[in-house]
């Protein structure tokens, strides 16, 4: 029940303050004091007490994609191990349901954006499915890497096989861990893919989606990205980092300062790098695939112990 409850604590309370980290590491890269880390908690919490509007011509779905896009990231939340090797939600094959639970919420997004019957947010749909289609295999592939040399497509028994160190006789968990961290990128608007506070049409990707969104709605759509970096760096932080099976304080502990120079390391990219074209977004996420496909190769080549 304990365990139960930190997860719990973990998944609906740090999710905002990752991207708080990184608005205050670019703010620090830039010379500038920046905005406090718990800017985002004061940005929803205005959000929720705002009205919302809704066009005439929009239907349920464009109130559902919120909704369901939150609800998905969530549950994936339940699934995905966090200060211990288990998750509250977690059985055989629950890797295979967290990839698919994004993708429910990502289809809720694009579905909205299309219910506006807004040019621009149609633009912006598709540019999301057709990467969406480009990130998902580079993601299988890392899953793949953990998953496959501790025989299982469980989360709980991945991260708990002795397997997860890194070291030379180990090459493909750094293979997985540069593609995963690709990936977030990809899947979370960042730069050099996208810009989550960018304001022109022509070139936006998620936040384009999103334009008719006010209120409340508003405050689910940055909450749930929010949980979606979340997710992503959680799966970084196992990876890389020596999180304690246990789990407890120390495990809660550890995973914490790993989330953190995720967001950290995020922040830093974004600070030193520009967007690339939309024509060159294709060739990244093909390299996050190509990165974690020689991984597994490696792998499958060598054994495992």
């Amino acid at each position: 029940m304990g365990a139960t409850i930190l997860h719990l604590s973990l998944l609906l309370a740090l999710p905002p303050l990752l991207v708080g980290i990184i608005a205050r590491t670019k703010a620090w890269f830039a010379g500038r004091k920046g905005a406090p880390l718990w800017q985002p908690y004061l940005d929803l919490w205005k959000l929720l007490h705002k009205g919302a509007v809704y066009s005439r011509t929009t239907t349920w779905l464009f109130r559902a994609g919120p909704i369901v896009s939150l609800a998905a990231a969530l549950a994936a939340g339940l699934l995905t191990p966090l200060g211990a090797a288990s998750s509250p939600l977690g059985f055989s094959g629950d890797v295979i349901l967290f990839a698919y639970l994004l993708g429910l919420g990502r289809f809720f997004t694009m579905a909205a954006a299309l219910d506006t019957g807004s040019s621009f947010e149609g633009m912006g749909a598709s540019r999301e499915a057709a990467f969406a289609s480009l990130a998902e295999p580079a993601l299988f592939l890392v899953l793949a890497i953990v998953c496959v040399p501790a025989g299982t497509a469980s989360f709980a028994e991945a991260w708990a096989s002795p397997w997860q160190t890194w070291g030379p006789a180990h090459p493909a968990l750094p293979a997985a861990a540069v593609a995963l961290f690709g990936v977030l990128l990809a899947e979370n608007s960042r730069i050099p893919v996208d810009d989550p506070t960018t304001h022109l049409e022509l070139t936006m990707i998620h936040e384009v989606m999103v334009l008719d969104h006010g209120g409340p709605d508003l405050a689910f759509v940055l909450y749930g990205s929010a949980v979606k970096l979340f997710l992503f760096a959680s799966l970084l932080v196992h990876m890389v980092l020596p999180v304690p099976p246990a789990g407890g304080a120390l495990g809660a502990g550890v995973f914490v300062a790993g989330a953190a120079a995720v967001a950290v390391l995020v922040g830093i990219v974004e600070s030193v790098t520009v967007r690339i074209r939309l024509l060159r977004v294709p060739q990244f996420l093909v390299g996050a695939s190509v990165i974690a496909a020689l991984g597994l190769a490696v792998l499958l080549y060598r054994g495992t112990p």
